[in-house]
């Protein structure tokens, strides 16, 4: 599981008079608040019906009741994770948390004790699921901080199974913990020898406080109208500020989500004379596409956009499935055009107004607020929602009835690609329901990709397909259910080789460069070879291999992916070119022996008929473009 990740002060608390959240110590109302504990970054948001829909039926699939059964403002917090997973908070508490599981895919519910205690409180047994009682002698070493152990188990439901998430009560039907079975519920009931529930939360038995529902978020606009007008008000000078201090054209780029929505306000309040800026990548969501052309009527703003329109599928048989470590998709679809938008509008570029905020990653968190396009040169851009959380963002939205993309109610909590490697699996999933089209479209490719590589439909299904080093938890995944990741080889193939480089998508600083074979490559070989050498210094792990050379460095992968990172385009061109030359080079090796007399080291040898470097080698690269394969090949 993911680490907390610190990037901002953490805002959320709670009036408990007016019952509603509030993004500091003091409601409008005059009450002085309560903080409210949740898990780092602290990105919150308000849940939609969509959002609590997906909670009561978990919920009731789980214990057989929904967890939100009323009227109640419900927040939720995007907690670290290897999918996606939202602490729920409700009346000022964590009820606990929802997320997609990668093992099973499936959405799980996973309560704390005040959750628990919103579901079993005055409830029958009988009419719940998931529920065990223990012995009243092992409360105490439940809250100690023992799991429990079979033979504590009063009763159970007959009908849990092994891994269920399930509710542990005293003899009076209190809550005391709440954790995942390690044995069937019939198991339990004849008290064996183990462990019968790993515990992951526990208190004191008590009974629930439950605060007046009803409210809106109307209501929560009206509570946090202080400090949301001390952060527009921060906004606003900020884009005065910048606005002022050069000469350059305005401009706001419109994504369709959220944070540049906000933005796009910001800057009408603020300013006139300013223009908006939409890259159609060919693969948005149609409702982005109707939601940006809605918001340029109603700013009174022609949208100057740009369409990539067929590029993803013209592209995606040379360079693969975009992954998270190379978004080709990036420069192709997006950046590329954008560039090309603003050297046709912006003679000596522009300023452009983004939608940016540090709780959205480490990357983020660290930029600049003002910055300077490395990769389109002339665009200066800038962050007035740096230091807004989700919450901010909606509260602004909501106090303007902004027209948001639609796709927020539909259970999407970012905007971006339909298809892009960055979004979680559940989201994926979510496709199949909301746009089966595209879902299968995707699948179809996916698919066809997985058999010519020898991997296997699960590793599509599990998203695997989104990463080129898979994390750990994937890794686990794979290995338990024997699902295949590294793609199979063939041999007698001819290599060709496609590059794209460019400013690095979505991190500030460096640039990359991303370039495939098309089909998978022999790493066993090119280890064996040590050509890589040549280049800088390298490491292999299963299905990778990472060269690198000073700051700067390359990654190989089995599927035939090359990434590339340096500061400056030519330097990353130089890198990857002479990366993919060392591969051709190990993989087509004739044995002719001009390497070996060219080394001014002496050590190239050969082997076999096969020229290998030595350990010795001090990565000057003069074997690189004297092999015949490299010249004539």
């Amino acid at each position: 599981m993911s680490k907390p990740l610190y990037l901002g002060e953490m805002l959320l608390h709670w009036c408990r008079k007016c019952n509603v959240p509030v993004l500091g110590k003091e409601c409008a109302c005059g009450n002085r608040t309560e903080s409210v504990t949740v898990t780092p970054p602290g990105d919150i948001r308000p849940a939609f019906e969509y959002d609590i829909e997906l909670i009561n039926a978990v919920s009731l699939q789980q214990f057989n009741a929904p967890l939100i059964s009323d009227e109640r403002v419900v927040v939720l917090n995007k907690a670290p994770y290897d999918d996606r997973m939202d602490e729920i908070i409700v009346d000022g508490e964590v009820l606990g948390s929802i997320r997609f599981e990668l093992d099973s895919l499936k959405w799980v519910l996973l309560l704390r004790v005040e959750g628990a205690r919103c579901l079993f409180q005055n409830k029958s047994l009988s009419a719940m699921k998931g529920w065990v009682t223990l012995e009243e002698g092992a409360v105490k070493f439940i809250l100690g901080g023992a799991n429990l152990l079979a033979p504590g188990v009063l009763d159970a439901d007959p009908d849990i199974q092994e891994k269920d998430e399930v509710v542990v009560l005293n003899p009076s039907g209190k809550v005391v913990a709440t954790g995942r079975a390690r044995m069937n519920g019939k198991l339990m009931r004849e008290r064996p020898k183990g462990v019968a529930v790993k515990i992951r939360d526990k208190e004191e038995p008590r009974d629930l406080t439950v605060l007046q529902g009803g409210q809106t978020w109307k209501e929560v606009v009206k509570a946090n109208k202080k400090f949301m007008e001390e952060f527009i008000g921060r906004s606003h000078k900020f884009i005065n500020n910048v606005s002022s201090s050069m000469t350059k054209p305005v401009t706001v780029s419109y994504s369709g989500g959220k944070d540049s929505l906000a933005v796009l306000q910001l800057v009408s309040e603020c300013l006139e004379d300013f223009d908006v800026l939409f890259a159609d990548t060919g693969i948005e969501f149609p409702e982005t596409v109707i939601n940006a052309q809605e918001v340029s009527r109603l700013y009174g703003k022609p949208l100057k956009s740009i369409s990539s329109g067929n590029a993803f599928w013209e592209s995606v048989d040379s360079f693969g499935p975009p992954s998270v470590e190379m978004r080709w998709c990036c420069k192709v679809c997006k950046l590329g055009p954008i560039t090309q938008l603003i050297e046709g509008n912006y003679e000596e570029g522009c300023l452009t107004f983004i939608g940016q905020r540090k709780y959205e990653s480490d990357t983020r968190a660290k930029s600049e607020r003002v910055w300077k396009n490395p990769w389109v040169g002339n665009q200066v851009g800038a962050a007035p929602i740096q230091d807004w959380t989700a919450m901010h963002v909606w509260l602004y939205i909501f106090m303007h009835d902004l027209p948001y993309n639609p796709l927020y109610g539909k259970g999407f909590d970012r905007i971006g690609c339909w298809l892009c490697p960055s979004c979680s699996v559940a989201d994926l999933h979510r496709l199949r329901e909301t746009h089966p089209e595209f879902a299968e479209k995707l699948e179809k490719y996916l698919i066809g990709y997985a058999q010519s590589s020898g991997l296997s439909q699960e590793w599509v299904e599990h998203g695997m397909w989104r990463w080129k080093k898979l994390p750990p938890r994937l890794q686990e995944i794979a290995k338990a259910k024997g699902i295949p990741t590294v793609p199979k080889v063939d041999v007698n193939s001819k290599l060709k080789f496609t590059v794209t480089s460019g400013y690095r998508p979505c991190k500030q600083g460096g640039v990359s460069a991303e370039g495939s074979f098309g089909k998978p490559i022999d790493l066993e070989k090119i280890e064996t070879s040590r050509m890589l050498e040549a280049v800088g210094r390298v490491a292999f792990m299963e299905g990778v291999a990472s060269i690198f050379q000073g700051e700067d460095s390359a990654q190989v992968f089995a599927s035939g992916t090359v990434t590339a990172r340096s500061d400056t385009e030519k330097q990353v061109r130089q890198l990857i070119e002479s990366v993919e030359l060392s591969i051709q080079r190990a993989l087509h090796c004739s044995g002719c022996g001009v390497c070996i007399g060219k080394c001014p080291h002496d050590v190239v040898t050969m082997k076999n008929g096969i020229a290998l470097i030595g350990d010795k080698c001090v990565h000057c690269g003069k074997c690189i473009k004297v092999c015949p394969v490299v010249k004539f090949g």
